[in-house]
């Protein structure tokens, strides 16, 4: 049962692996939970049991962040059990929800941001490749998964923009400025070549053995960018999407826009990068003004 919804996370909800991780070790919770209670069997599980195993985890002391996803994985897990039969009834609507503390995220400066895009000094493959990940990812704010799913037919560039596939197959097309595209003419002339062979997919971003580059080789690529530009925080591809939303909206970009090119659902979501502009912004004031 825990495979196929793992599965299920990985390939139909499009998890990053750090959320499937976390689903499934809330899920061996709630079966220990379960077996504590003598009630083993999936069939037998109802709104009760999800509450009183929720309520166990609040006396234990876990954060209200900590609860919000387990409330989250509960209602994903009952979902996925109703739909496979293991369950006459979902019981996951009928739980409440917790508010989960909205944490600030880290992000770049504009000045570490340029220094993470020190374009490449030699025609290696790899560093065509990695110049042009950090680049694009930069210029569009879109997700690693959204990444490593673009086609070379995705890439406009008459119109310097590129078609992504988001959140529940919800198609959007984000541009990009003059860096991402030069670096981009470079990888698919001089880099991407190198690296074809028969049975390549038709995808922008290789491995070194040809097939569709994978999420993990994306984060290693960022974090090693990032390792050598003095003071800035240890982030995957996520901070850099929450480094450009914040760079967007210092520079005067409107929040409708922002949320349209992150493919947000709701302006909610977006919001959170204009309290991140706040926090510099008072982080600046408290540094600078005497009487701060």
């Amino acid at each position: 049962m825990l495979a196929a919804f793992e599965r299920y996370l990985r390939l139909e909800r499009d998890l990053s692996p750090h959320t499937v991780r976390a689903y499934l070790g809330d899920v061996a919770s709630l079966f220990a939970h379960l077996r504590a209670t003598g009630r083993e069997r999936i069939a037998e599980l109802d709104i009760t049991d999800l509450r009183a195993w929720l309520g166990e985890q609040h006396r234990a002391g876990l954060s209200r962040t900590t609860l919000a996803r387990r409330i989250a994985c509960a209602r994903t897990f009952t979902a996925f059990c109703h739909r496979r039969g293991w369950l006459a009834h979902d019981p996951g609507p009928l739980l409440g929800t917790t508010k989960a503390e909205r944490r600030l995220p880290a992000v770049l400066t504009q000045e570490q941001a340029q220094a993470a895009l020190s374009p490449p000094v030699s025609g290696d493959p790899k560093e065509l490749r990695d110049h042009a990940i950090m680049e694009l990812l930069y210029a569009t704010g879109i997700r690693v998964s959204e990444l490593c799913a673009l086609d070379l037919g995705d890439v406009d560039r008459e119109r310097n923009t590129i078609r992504v596939m988001g959140k529940g197959r919800k198609e959007r097309t984000v541009p990009f400025g003059q860096p991402a595209a030069r670096a981009l003419d470079a990888w698919c002339v001089r880099g991407r070549p190198q690296w074809v062979r028969d049975g390549t997919p038709p995808a922008l971003f290789l491995g070194v053995r040809g097939g569709r580059i994978d999420p993990g080789t994306v984060r290693r690529v960022v974090h090693a960018r990032l390792a050598g530009v003095p003071g800035a925080p240890g982030m995957g591809p996520h901070g850099i999407r929450h480094t450009m939303a914040t760079h967007l909206l210092e520079g005067g970009a409107d929040l409708r826009s922002v949320q349209e090119i992150l493919g947000h659902a709701s302006l909610a979501t977006t919001q959170l990068y204009t309290h991140v502009s706040i926090e510099r912004l008072r982080a600046a004031y408290r540094q600078a003004h005497p009487r701060a």
